[in-house]
Parts: structure tokens; sequence; C-alpha cells
């Protein structure tokens, strides 16, 4: 059996599901968040707006010198339906598509991840237009193509991109950089495939007399929204788009009535907004009861939301993963005692070994388990595995080590008990090197501050805690001193692991932070929730 693309979803897709809806978009008010309509775009047309870019890109690309294969950059948001036309028509013409968020400001840093993809052309959101200057390749405003544009212009059947299971399909990135840059996840032809099989999966729906309806989860330069709208494709489901990624309550209300949204997917953070809303709003209750899967991702609910869906009848799943693999685990779902437990999706090959119990794992506030730091175990994804990453990303033994800590509850079923390493997540679960941070202000700061701790998990940008060398110092001037001695390593980095204001630093007396009663290190998580109410009104007055 031949090994698929996305190109070979859509086009499987558009034959089956032609008159269908494949996604739903929104009419806005001018001046106005208020949505008048939500217009359709049948799969036949999202097929025939793909190639239409694809013949624009095609002929534009090869007019700039650049053979098929070429790495080709694109800096968009990824939020909206013209962004995804971009990316596949990319791909389409047979280029290879290199992507960027909106969260990565800084040019230099786009224009050395270009350089170290290979890339020879970089297609940018028009905003961008002041911001991308002396650009070291080709560049082209990602434009809304019509007929005109491509008149006379004529694109390769897709069968004649004979590729081999290595060969790149796309590249991703890391949601947190390293060293100042993210790392490059070069996604092959054998990965994709492995991809479109778990989001097969995944997506599959629950009343198969009915289109399913869905919507956007992320930017489509990020590996959680192209997984589910592969398995949206596969499904012949519809996909909306919101007017913005942190939908309110009231819009989330108004797809389910008009657009006739049946399943949710959504990060925790934004998840958690609705859940808590549906306390005091009956109607959205009943609403998200209704709904037949409530799907959330990137960071663990909190347990009392969790309570309080399964006490009112919301189907809640939980999908976990990262950029490197894809979606690689799915909870139990349903409303069993088990309904929590994640278990890996079927077709993978992965191990979970068993840690040292010396290793810094993260402390458990539960009690339902004892001495649970012996009993973890790391997710591993076998080299064997189809969704393995690129060789370049594996450790030495071949295989791919997550990070990411287990607890085996029952055989086969687990619970995510955090990482052995020293990311957090944000708000909208990209990732964030708090180590990183913490060793530059230490190296920068080193007459100022005695310790420090970066936290802010489910946050939308990190804060930093400081232990002073010396009590008794001028707390604003520290913080003064801090970010400007540390401005040139933030200016580097993504938006959301940036500490660029004061109002994100605070100063505590020396031995104030929480810390291992053995080795004397600062407990993060006990930070988080010692400050719980400062961080709060931090982040409620700087948002």
């Amino acid at each position: 059996m031949s090994l698929k693309t996305h190109l070979d979803v859509l086009q499987d897709s558009a034959s089956q599901f032609s008159t269908r809806a494949a996604f739903k978009l929104p009419v806005q008010s001018p001046g106005s968040h208020e949505v008048q309509e939500w217009s359709s775009v049948a799969y036949a047309q999202f097929q025939s707006d793909v190639e239409r870019y694809a013949k624009y890109w095609g002929r534009t690309l090869a007019s700039d010198g650049l053979p098929r294969r070429s790495v080709v950059g694109l800096w968009l948001s990824g939020l909206t339906y013209i962004d995804v036309l971009h990316i596949y028509g990319v791909a389409r013409a047979s280029y290879i598509p290199q992507l960027f968020s909106l969260r990565l400001p800084n040019p230099d840093v786009i224009y050395e991840l270009l350089h170290k993809g290979g890339a020879s052309c970089l297609i940018y959101d028009p905003s961008f237009r002041n911001i991308v200057s002396n650009c070291p390749v080709a560049s082209h405003p990602a434009i809304e193509v019509s007929e005109d544009d491509v008149e006379g212009a004529s694109l390769a059947p897709l069968s004649d991109a004979a590729l081999q299971p290595d060969d790149i399909v796309m590249i991703f990135h890391t949601s947190g950089s390293t060293s100042g840059s993210p790392k490059l996840v070069p996604c092959s032809l054998r990965w994709v495939d492995s991809i479109i099989a778990k989001a097969e999966k995944v997506s599959r729906p629950k009343n198969a007399g009915r289109q399913d309806v869905s919507v956007w989860m992320g930017s489509m330069c990020h590996i959680g929204q192209t997984f589910m709208l592969i398995g949206a494709l596969q499904h012949g489901s519809c996909t909306i788009q919101p007017t913005n990624i942190a939908f309110d309550s009231d819009e989330l209300v108004d797809m389910i009535n008009r657009c006739h949204l049946n399943r949710l997917n959504q990060f925790a953070t934004f998840l958690t907004t609705h859940l808590r809303r549906s306390h005091q709003d009956p109607k959205l209750l009943g609403l998200l009861a209704g709904l037949d899967e409530v799907l959330y991702s990137g960071l663990p609910l909190p347990r009392e939301e969790e309570e309080w869906a399964a006490r009112n009848g919301i189907t809640l799943r939980n999908l976990f993963g990262n950029t490197e693999c894809g979606a690689m685990l799915l909870s139990i779902g349903g409303d069993g005692e088990d309904s929590r437990l994640l278990r890996r999706i079927e077709g993978t090959s992965y191990d979970f070994n068993s840690i040292s119990s010396t290793s810094q794992a993260p402390t458990s506030t539960e009690t339902t388990h004892v001495n649970a730091n012996a009993n973890l175990l790391e997710l591993v994804i076998r080299s064997d595995s189809g969704d393995c990453p690129h060789p370049s990303l594996r450790q030495v033994d071949g295989h791919y080590h997550t990070g990411d800590l287990f607890l085996e509850v029952k055989p086969e079923s687990y619970v995510f008990r955090g990482r052995d390493d020293d990311w957090i997540k944000s708000q909208n679960s990209l990732r964030c090197d708090t180590k990183a941070i913490e060793d530059n202000v230490r190296m920068t700061c080193a007459d100022l501050v005695d310790e420090c701790v970066v936290v802010g998990n489910g946050r939308p940008s990190p804060t930093l805690f400081v232990e002073p060398k010396t009590n008794g110092v001028n707390e604003d001037r520290m913080k003064r001193d801090i970010i400007r001695r540390t401005r040139h390593f933030h200016a580097r980095r993504y938006l959301h692991e940036r500490i660029t204001s004061t109002n994100f630093v605070v100063v505590v007396p020396k031995g104030t932070l929480p810390r291992t009663a053995t080795k004397g290190n600062i407990r993060r998580k006990a930070v988080e929730e010692a400050f719980q109410e400062q961080l709060d009104q931090i982040y409620r007055t700087n948002p």
C-alpha cells in the first residue's frame, strides 16, 4: 500500500464528499466582531482553491529559479482559510513548506531558520511587509489569489510527485526555543502517512449518519491544527474558522446553533473558560453536554473542571501529543472511572521505560498513588513506529525519548505526571524553556540575584521570581536592571517566552521560594501554588 500525504487525503475527500461543507467561515459586520453569517466552502471548492494557489506559486517560484522540491518558508498566522490555501498550495506545487507562526516576531530569527532549513524563498503575511527587509532569499506577500492571477498557468497531476518514504514533505518548528532558536522538525513521507492514520482514528465520527462539525484548534503552522484538519478531511467533516482562537462562549453557542458544531476541539486553557462559565450558565452547560465529544489537548484540565464535566454529562477526551510526533495518546473517555486514563493510539510502537527514582520528577499533590515517583515511566517512541521523528531529533539509541512521564495505573492505561526537564507550557500550549531564562538571569545579574525561578504554566507568558543577594534592596530598581541586562536575550525568543516588562518580575526576600528538602532545589510547581493569587493579579492587570 502506497504512503499518503495530506494532498492525497484532500483529493480523495473532494471526490467522495464534493458537495459537503469543508469549512465554515465568519462574515463579520463592518467595524464589529459580530458574525452576520457563516459562509460555507464545499470540498470540491476547497480542492479547486488549493489548485489555483498551487498554480500561482508554481509559476511564481519557478520564475524565481526555484526547482521543484525546494524548501519554501511560510510566515503566516495559520488561523484563516486563506492561510490553509497558501500552505496546501505551496505543497501542491511540489515545494516543501517550512512553517512559521506569528509568534516569531524577529525577522533575524526567521532568516536564521530559513538558512537552517535550506529554504530558498519566504512567503509572508502582508501585515509583515514593513518588517521583512533585507531578506536573504526571495520573498513574496501571501496575497489572495484570483483566477486572473493564474491565467495560462498549468499544474502537474498529483500522481507525478513520486516521493520516497524518507523524503521530506513539510518542516515544522518546536513551539519553544533552545539557545534563542527553535528546533527544526522535518517531516518525512513515512511520518506524514502515520499522522494521517492516527488522525483518522482520533477524528472518527460518533454518529456515521451525520456530518461532524468541529472548530479550528490552533495555527495551521503548528502540528495540532494540521493533525485535526487531516482527520476532519478523511471523514468529510466540516471545520469552523472562529473569529479568534480564544473565542468566547457566546461565539461557541452561535457555532453550535448556526453551524451545528457537535465536536469541540480546544486547548485546555481555552476550554476551561467555557467550562467555568457553564457553572453559572445552564444554557451553555446544556449545549456542552449535548456535544458528541469535547476534546482537549496541550495541558491537563484543572481537576475541578474535569469533575464538573463528569457530573454534568459532558463527554471529555484528552489528546496527548507534541510537535515532533503529533498525537500519541488518547484518553478512554466515557463516564467510567477509567475515562481519564490515556492509551497509545492504535498502530504505533511505543515503550514506557522506568526512570530512576532519584530523578527530579514532578511532585504530585494527589494521594491515590503511593510513592508515585518510584514508578514513573518515560514515553519513548521506537524507531520502528511510523511517527518516530526525523533521525536528527532522536537519541543515540535510535529512538525518540519524549521526556514525558507517566504512571501506569491499569495495564496499558496511563496518567500523565509531567516532564523530566525544565519546560512549561503557555496558555495555548506552546513550550517555554524556563532553564534557559534562569541561566541567563544568573549569568547577567550575578551581582544582583542570589536565586531565581521562572513560572507561568498555563499563562500567556512567564514570570520571573528572584531572591536578591541582600535583603533591603530597591525592588523597582532591581527589576529595571534585570530587564535591561536580559533584553538582548529575550529579543530573540518567542513572544510567549519573553519577559520584557518589570510587571513580570517579582522580588521576594532571600529564602522565601519553596525548596526541596534534600537538594535545596527550588520547586517550580510549589512556587506556582504558593504565589497563585499574586500571579492571578499580575495576569489580570497585564493581559
